[in-house]
């Protein structure tokens, strides 16, 4: 069963950084498009950025744009999401995701992706 663990979660003052990485257990040469979604408490879980295989199509939520950036290294089988500016309101529980079966689409739904990780928390202070 494919694993994905993610990392880099923490706490911040507002208008810090911190990156993300989500690594995959295992390799493979199909395909395939991610996506970080988070969780915060009481909230649903919300699609924040995604990235096709190439690396060079990008999807942003509105709450993230020209703040965060997502990016990819498929050779290290590793996502990554910087975020830059953070605000209280970003503290959220942070999970990857993986949509195995496509690969020209960013889905910005939970049922858009197949395999998740168990998520790193984000917590960002005022």
């Amino acid at each position: 069963q494919v694993q994905l663990v993610e990392s880099g979660g923490g706490s911040v003052q507002a208008g810090g950084s911190l990156r993300l990485s989500c690594t995959t257990s295992i390799r493979t040469s199909s395909p395939y498009t991610m996506g970080w979604f988070r969780q915060a408490p009481g909230k649903e879980r919300e699609f924040v950025a995604g990235i096709m295989w190439n690396g060079g199509t990008t999807k942003y939520a509105d709450s993230a744009k020209g703040r965060f950036t997502i990016s990819r290294d498929n050779a290290k089988i590793t996502m990554y999401l910087q975020m830059s500016s953070l605000k209280p309101e970003d503290t959220a529980l942070y999970s990857c995701a993986a949509d195995w079966a496509d690969t020209n689409y960013i889905g910005q739904s939970t049922n858009d992706y197949d395999a998740w990780g168990q998520g790193t928390q984000v917590t960002v202070s005022s």
